[in-house]
């Protein structure tokens, strides 16, 4: 027991510390057990879990392995077809009057209907809605993920069928001789303690977590303004825009640089100009607002052959460097010419941070130039042999296919209403979504490859390694009577407060569903040794299952939201901690109070 105490230590700090890759410390600690338990084997007892090499390893063939998988390619292809912009377009409305009330409403609305519904749906519902959010805002997806996960936790604390691990404990609770707990029991202090919990989620975790730009965003997305050329159409979407001040106020996060009309050159400032057709714009703007443009109107470059809304390809936004000694340098930049011999569309051109004032074909290119392309990813494999260009393989970034928006909407919502209605677990409903996302085309085999993250994948199946031995040797028995012998003579305010505590503690390394059966009992026998009603008791060990917020192994929706949010395991610690101690002191004050103890 005390070997497998240090064996989860080591791991923890291994985890957080983050010195070597998650993937080699959960191997690690996976192969601590495997040796631990094959030369000091435990005796087999009958109904008593065993520690075997496929125990040991049955957590990475789990049920919750493949849901996630499944939930992460089920994503990724909302995300590839732009199924999810509408809600996004309508939320985005109320962003332009109040971005931060825009932001607080989507998570509430997300914990509201945790409350009513399983967390990991809801989580996956809301990450691509609050992802394009934060771009809207200004900020990563990495502000806004980690308070979705937790308030929809938090949420789910409030009503009995709120989290699953509510209804073990009180079902385990009732058989140990406590009292039938109804549908809002707890739905008071569970509102009081989420309520607390949200204010922490919403105004301080944002500020907590420092994310990377370097893991946040793709390389060639910091800031980075490209000089792109744009020539008006009779249709084209920006015919009639009008100047405001000398600038094209419409032209969001777009700075206009030059207007070529009738071949003269009109520079800012632009007084009282209306754009008309067959005006060629140069505008600077950052890869994502070109990207966010085209999205929105794939028409809106002028060049209808390899973007028009037909097409039912997907199309690739990257990045390639002017090599030293590129035939091309010196040369003037001619689109036409440029997609004739490389496949791709050239968007535009950056030269070291330098804005350039020039139409295209007048721009003589130097080494180091970067060139923004658009292509099919054939042209795009192309370029890798092509001698006058370095393609800078991070900055890949492929663009939704509207065709298929319809198609991944109806299998999503249809994944959705299976698992929620219960007809078949949430296992077989979102695997059954991530292959018909395929067969329908919203999403290619490699595309849905890359949405797998090893990273949880090995966490899942060390956090059930970890959880078995821990139970087999009797380790999590051990401190919940050492708690209850310690504290029991201190009053129940007192003897709650610390079976909070531990129940907190655990639950962020064992399942939460364990952790209910293991203490349900164990919190009514103490509140009956001492005289005290076990009301509270059990209450108190809802909401400490539900403290699932220091590790991304705790719950779900933590592992759903680490691959998308690039967090580490120490960004759950540094802001999941402060928020269990929040939650254990609100609780150990109200609940004496509340109940009179």
């Amino acid at each position: 027991m005390w070997v497998t105490f240090a064996v989860i230590c080591c791991a923890v700090i291994l985890f957080a510390i983050d010195r070597i890759p998650l993937e080699l410390s959960a191997g690690l600690t996976v192969l601590a057990f495997l040796i631990l338990f094959h030369f000091f084997p435990l005796p087999v007892v009958p109904g008593r879990y065993s520690v075997t090499v496929t125990t040991l390893l049955a957590g990475f063939a789990n049920p919750v392995v493949f849901t996630i998988l499944s939930l992460l390619i089920v994503g990724q292809a909302l995300s590839q077809t732009g199924a999810i912009e509408k809600a996004t377009e309508i939320i985005g409305g109320l962003i332009k009057i109040a971005p931060t009330a825009a932001l607080a409403l989507t998570l509430i609305i997300a914990a509201t209907l945790s409350a009513f519904l399983n967390n990991t749906p809801v989580v996956v519902i809301f990450i691509p809605i609050l992802s394009a959010l934060a771009v809207r805002l200004g900020q990563t997806a990495a502000h806004v993920l980690m308070p979705l996960s937790f308030i929809t936790i938090l949420g789910g604390m409030t009503t009995l069928i709120g989290s699953s691990a509510n209804l073990i404990a009180a079902a385990v609770a009732e058989t140990a001789g406590s009292i039938r707990i109804g549908f809002f029991d707890f739905a008071v202090p569970g509102l009081f303690l989420a309520a607390l919990g949200a204010v922490y989620v919403l105004f301080v975790i944002p500020r907590l977590i420092k994310p990377s730009p370097a893991l946040s965003q793709p390389s060639g997305e910091r800031g980075k303004q490209f000089i792109a050329q744009i020539e008006l159409s009779n249709n084209h979407p920006w015919v009639g825009k009008r100047s405001t001040a000398g600038m094209f106020t419409d032209l969001q996060h777009m700075t206009v640089r030059l207007v070529q009309r009738q071949g003269r050159s009109l520079l800012p400032p632009f007084d009282d100009m209306e754009l008309r057709e067959g005006d060629v714009v140069m505008i600077a703007a950052t890869r994502r607002v070109l990207l966010d443009a085209i999205k929105q109107d794939r028409d809106l470059i002028g060049d209808a052959e390899p973007l028009g809304q037909q097409v039912r390809e997907h199309l690739i936004m990257t990045e390639a460097v002017i090599a030293p000694g590129s035939r091309r340098i010196g040369n003037t930049l001619n689109p036409e010419t440029f997609k004739a011999d490389t496949g791709c569309t050239l968007l535009g051109i950056e030269r070291h941070s330098r804005m350039l004032r020039a139409p295209m074909n007048e721009i003589g290119l130097v080494a180091g130039d970067v060139l923004l392309l658009l292509g099919k990813p054939g042209a795009v494999r192309m370029l890798r042999n092509h001698r006058d260009l370095l393609l800078l393989a991070r900055s890949r970034a492929e663009l939704p296919v509207p065709h298929h928006a319809k198609s991944a909407m109806v299998i999503f919502m249809g994944m959705i209403l299976a698992a929620a209605s219960g007809v078949v677990p949430i296992a077989i409903a979102a695997m059954a979504g991530a292959i018909a996302m395929i067969l329908v085309g919203a999403l290619t085999i490699p595309q849905a490859a890359r949405a797998f993250d090893s990273k949880i994948y090995l966490l899942i199946g060390t956090a059930f390694a970890m959880a078995g031995a821990l139970e087999a040797t009797g380790g999590a028995q051990f401190l919940a009577h050492g708690v209850v012998a310690l504290f029991s003579g201190w009053g129940p305010a007192v003897l709650l407060s610390a079976l909070f505590l531990l129940i907190a503690i655990l639950t962020n390394f064992l399942s939460n569903h364990a952790t209910g059966a293991l203490f349900a009992p164990i919190v009514v026998s103490a509140a009956n040794e001492i005289g005290a009603d076990p009301e509270p008791f059990i209450y108190g060990l809802i909401f400490a299952l539900n403290c699932s917020f220091a590790t991304p192994i705790a719950y779900q929706t933590n592992l759903i939201v680490m691959g998308p949010g690039h967090y580490r395991f120490r960004d759950f610690m540094i802001a999941g901690v402060p928020l269990i101690l929040i939650i254990w002191i609100a609780y150990s004050v109200f609940a004496p109070i509340y109940f009179g103890m």
